[in-house]
């Protein structure tokens, strides 16, 4: 199903046009008709099945089509992680684009800085509030948040939520809320204990269930497991005797997209960046040197990953290891189309080796690790639970950047007005960083 043929606004069909998203998945294709309609939902569904535009979809078109509270929390989002409230609120951003929204990612993990913001965003009533648990309950200990014009109650990935413990913690939230509101959970697995959590807060909802996406395998898998500085120097071994031919290389932020195309043109590569902070006719141009072999390494962020319509792709290299096997599908499923074979080859530092060890565990296979060549130095060991360690030693240093358009909205709050942000910057994301 295309996306054009759902009830959807016109400002959300903008959006999805500029982000190139087209045809729905199942998941997709299931949900969004059932939540526009308003009623309660339980998905059974994986991390790659585009979850996270289930929810967010419909919910910013009820938002836009229907009378809610301005200045006031319409809606919430629970997400276990802080990596994945990170990713629900950068498709927030890039699917909101063309509507006058805001939001506010709520976690743990950053600095003071960070909670400020998150303050702002709860007290001035940013439309949608993307949080985990734990540091969601912190600001309700502190200080009073006006909870009365929530509309939407969202969990994702639920059950993992109720593995970490969260389930007292998320009672105590939704007894916070009205009653009269919809409910949607998101779940991977449905044991008992979910099923309990839906009968105390679902009202007779409609249960979705999705099979699991994964890659075809005509796509040969492999990584380096490598050091950060060794990256760029595996890249340049991997075309020093072959030049590139149509090779995609994905980093899920935009600066590091931009410094490692100039890099890579530095070491006599040709190579071009595609971003956020791109107009379309410049997009345009890139694509077309790039289908028309003028540049042979396009080095793009996330979202590109689903705008990229070349069957021809020989080679995807991820230069860092996506934050969910969503990501990862997208990014390698543009090679080995249209029957074709393909190569990916995911550079994997220590401190990404959890992650792509869960990839690992999604896929069901292992991904065959290929030695870094002697001349580049000593390599890491792959050892995702001893890494996983050491980087929990650094928790809770300053974190991953929380939205600078959340402070601007906010500030729009403050004023009294409700409109859209200009300064934006372009719908590129899974923002970059979807589902």
């Amino acid at each position: 199903m295309l996306f054009t043929e759902l009830p959807l606004c016109d400002a959300l069909l903008d959006g999805l046009q500029a982000m190139n998203f087209k045809e729905t998945t199942p998941v997709q294709e299931q949900a969004i008709p059932v939540i526009l309609q308003k009623k309660d939902v339980i998905a059974c569904a994986q991390t790659g099945t585009g979850k996270t535009a289930a929810f967010l979809l419909p919910l910013l078109n009820n938002l836009q089509t229907e009378p809610h509270e301005e200045h006031k929390i319409n809606a919430i989002i629970m997400a276990p992680t802080r990596e994945l409230a990170q990713q629900i609120d950068q498709q927030m951003e890039g699917f909101s684009y063309f509507t006058p929204f805001s939001s506010v990612a709520v976690y743990g993990g950053n600095d003071g800085d960070a909670w400020d913001v998150q303050k702002k965003g709860l007290i001035n009533g940013a439309d949608v509030v993307v949080a985990t648990p734990g540091r969601l309950l912190s600001h309700i200990n502190l200080y009073q948040i006006d909870f009365s014009g929530v509309k939407y109650f969202i969990l994702d990935e639920a059950d993992r939520m109720l593995d970490m413990g969260f389930f007292d913690d998320i009672m105590k939230i939704e007894k916070l809320l009205p009653k009269n509101r919809q409910t949607i959970m998101f779940s991977a697995t449905m044991p008992p204990k979910i099923q309990q959590l839906a009968k105390t807060i679902l009202r007779d909802p409609k249960e979705i269930t999705i099979a699991i996406a994964r890659p075809p395998d005509a796509i040969l898998q492999s990584a380096y497991i490598c050091y950060e500085p060794q990256k760029i120097e595996i890249v340049k071994q991997l075309f020093a005797d072959k030049k590139p031919n149509k090779v995609i290389l994905f980093s899920g932020k935009k600066q590091k997209v931009k410094e490692i195309a100039k890099t890579l043109s530095r070491m006599g590569l040709s190579a071009d960046a595609m971003h956020s902070d791109l107009e379309q006719s410049e997009r345009n141009s890139v694509m077309h040197e790039f289908r028309n072999e003028r540049v042979d390494i396009l080095v793009a962020t996330d979202i590109v990953s689903r705008g990229i319509d070349i069957d021809d792709i020989s080679l995807i290299i991820n230069f860092d290891v996506p934050y969910d096997a969503e990501d990862y599908v997208h990014r390698i499923g543009r090679t080995a189309r249209a029957g074709d074979s393909g190569m990916a080859i995911t550079f994997v530092s220590p401190d990404e080796q959890y992650r792509f060890s869960k990839i690992e565990k999604f896929l069901q296979k292992e991904i065959y690790k290929i030695p870094v060549p002697s001349e580049l130095g000593d390599a890491p060991e792959y050892n995702p639970e001893k890494w996983r360690r050491e980087s929990g030693k650094h928790f809770g240093k300053p974190g991953k950047r929380v939205g600078k358009k959340h402070d601007k909205k906010s500030s729009n709050h403050e004023k009294g007005k409700h409109t859209h942000n200009k300064s934006k910057s372009r719908p590129d994301k899974k923002n970059q960083t979807g589902s």
